[in-house]
């Protein structure tokens, strides 16, 4: 492009976009998956994860390691045992080297008036902090991508063994045998399609070639990099009524997971205690390189177009993924009846009313972009939507645990509760923002 005789400007090959992502409630999970009780201690209003290293340093220093290691063995509460050694204050206490036992940074509001017995950790960096990784959020573009590719896939010449019918077709054959599929089948399931979809390519820079089929490099999704967000550090800034809020509040609520019988009337399957974030506000930087975008050839040899020549095309894919699991979610919970003489796994009663649910999903339009982590489920983590209804319920049925026959799949119905055990919440949607 030439702004004048006498200046040349280089044409962009590199975009890069600052993001910012907001959530009404989120869980990202870590590396471990559940907290054993001697891992966390509960008091009425928060929960706290201690330092390790500090609080056995800290019981050695009082002469009461042995007994926290029992304790720690029988699975027993910690509380009294707090008390007796650092007394109605132990929240705040410190070892002789000073150091916080429990760090204000990694305890979180208590959400829920229920016995905590088992803690679903959220992912936190190096510093211990709450974060989402650019991975997750990556993971749910490219199933978006995915998505896009296999709904338009005349437009994007998708190979005959790749298109929705054959894909239907083999799904249909393998459910027919009547095996459940093994934990490492789901797993391999998707293995080839996404090769086909991402990876068939070559690289080659005008007529110099830069690799080879099958190297691990010919993933297009090389040209898009995300990084990490920024910590989510909680905030507490005034609204429009001279009141307070808090942005990224760290909270321990119950989280229900549902499902409901054949005539629609909503049954309770399970609870889960989960670390979340309430109200995120973060930020991440989208970038992409157009320039490594254009080295992609089909190995077919014909020119077949991309999704996606700039960062705005991504999030309109993105959010046009979003739509179509929006409309399926508002379509289950109109359908979906409250129960309320529903006993939880205490045969405690339990009240299943989702009208607050429901009111969450009744805009047509999806005020959200994309859905990612927890309770994201297989609408939101496969091509599951594009699939015939009857298949769908097929393969969540083979996917099932063995115990809920008939029911539909819990995985992708967990909403969150607050400490009255009043359901308000459903977590993992997201909405970005161009700054």
């Amino acid at each position: 492009m030439v702004a004048s005789k006498n200046i040349l400007y280089k044409p962009e090959v590199y975009e890069t976009k600052q993001i910012q992502i907001s959530s009404p409630i989120l869980h990202i999970g870590s590396a471990v998956s559940k907290l054993s009780p001697f891992e966390y201690v509960a008091d009425s209003k928060r929960v706290y994860l201690p330092n390790q290293e500090a609080l056995a340093r800290a019981f050695k220093e009082q002469g009461r390691l042995n007994e926290y290691i029992r304790r720690i063995e029988a699975q027993e509460d910690l509380t009294s045992l707090l008390e007796v050694t650092f007394g109605d204050d132990w929240q705040n206490a410190k070892n002789s080297h000073g150091e916080a036992i429990f760090p204000k940074h990694t305890s979180s509001l208590r959400w829920t008036g229920q016995k905590i017995t088992e803690l679903r950790p959220m992912i936190r960096n190096g510093f211990g902090q709450f974060y989402i990784p650019g991975s997750s959020i990556k993971g749910a573009i490219r199933t978006a991508i995915a998505y896009h590719l296999l709904k338009y896939e005349e437009k994007y010449q998708v190979a005959e063994t790749n298109r929705v019918s054959e894909i239907e077709k083999r799904l249909g054959e393998r459910l027919e045998t009547g095996s459940k599929f093994s934990e490492k089948e789901k797993k391999s399931l998707s293995k080839p399609l996404m090769k086909s979809l991402f990876s068939d390519f070559i690289l080659s820079d005008g007529d110099n070639p830069i690799g080879k089929i099958g190297d691990a490099n010919t993933d297009f999704m090389r040209a898009i990099h995300i990084t990490d967000t920024q910590p989510l550090l909680e905030k507490r800034i005034p609204d429009n009524r001279g009141k307070y809020r808090f942005l990224n509040l760290p909270i321990v609520a119950e989280a229900i997971v549902s499902s409901h019988f054949s005539d629609w009337k909503a049954k309770y399957k399970a609870p889960i205690y989960a670390e979340m974030v309430k109200n995120v506000q973060t930020q991440f930087t989208i970038s992409l390189d157009q320039k490594m975008l254009s080295w992609f050839k089909h190995t077919q040899g014909i020119d077949i177009p991309f999704p996606f020549n700039n960062i705005d095309d991504i999030l309109k894919i993105c959010q046009e993924f979003a739509q179509d699991q929006w409309d399926e979610e508002h379509y289950y919970w109109q359908s979906v009846q409250n129960n309320p003489y529903a006993k939880d796994t205490n045969r405690q009663p339990i009240n299943l009313d989702f009208n607050t649910i429901r009111d969450f999903y009744q805009p047509e339009k999806c005020p959200y972009n994309l859905r990612i982590g927890w309770a994201s489920g297989m609408n939101g983590t496969t091509v599951n939507l594009l699939f015939d209804p009857e298949l769908r319920k097929d393969i969540r049925d083979n996917c099932s645990s063995k115990d809920a026959p008939g029911f539909e799949s819990p995985k992708s119905r967990r909403v969150v509760t607050i400490s009255s055990r009043e359901i308000k919440f459903v977590p993992g949607w997201v909405k970005f923002k161009v700054l």
